[in-house]
């Protein structure tokens, strides 16, 4: 059986994450580790219901569940 990372899996890894508009106009995160990179690009409402999406997650974390 193959060891999975998940959302509850504790994790030592480091990464750099940096965040913001191409010159395409599409919001991109990126994300570089010792294991690579991994750019991602998003239209400005997607990259919108993922800030929705991590701000839900923060108020879950602040409330206990």
């Amino acid at each position: 059986m193959e060891n999975s990372m998940g959302i509850n899996t504790p994790s030592d890894n480091e990464a750099e994450l940096r965040i913001g508009a191409t010159d395409t106009n599409m919001v991109r995160i990126f994300i570089s580790s010792s294991a690579g990179e991994i750019p991602m690009d998003f239209f400005p409402d997607e990259a919108e219901e993922i800030a929705r999406e991590l701000m839900a997650a923060a108020s879950a974390c602040r409330t206990g569940g």
